[in-house]
């Protein structure tokens, strides 16, 4: 068992509860943990044998670019739509964080972190 990691993929999306933010829109990170078994990748030097992690980029790209008011549930779509590419995924863990979200006081980011 190992895991790939995808981290620090940027993305300007409209996320959010507020009205504004489906019309200003903010900067994302996304950070992807894969777990699988890649031993034979990793002993034949075959990307079909493992997690193609340009793939990956490409579904978290997909996914932030349909709108959702919640983090939480782009996070839970990432997973899914990962899952459903790679079937040797064992279980993925996903963070995705707001870069200065518009609250009342100052946060650098919010975020949330999902694991299916």
């Amino acid at each position: 068992m190992g895991i790939i990691r995808v981290s620090g993929i940027t993305v300007y999306a409209y996320h959010g509860c507020l009205e504004e933010e489906s019309l200003i829109g903010s900067e994302y990170r996304v950070d992807v943990s894969l777990h699988c078994d890649f031993s034979s990748a990793a002993a034949s030097d075959k990307l079909d044998e493992t997690i193609d992690y340009v793939r990956v980029h490409e579904i978290v790209r997909e996914q932030m670019a349909v709108r959702s008011k919640l983090l939480e549930h782009v996070g839970r779509r990432i997973i899914e739509a990962t899952k459903a590419e790679f079937n040797m995924l064992k279980q993925v863990t996903v963070q995705v964080a707001k870069i200065n979200p518009p609250i009342n006081g100052m946060a650098r980011e919010v975020s949330i972190e999902i694991t299916g």
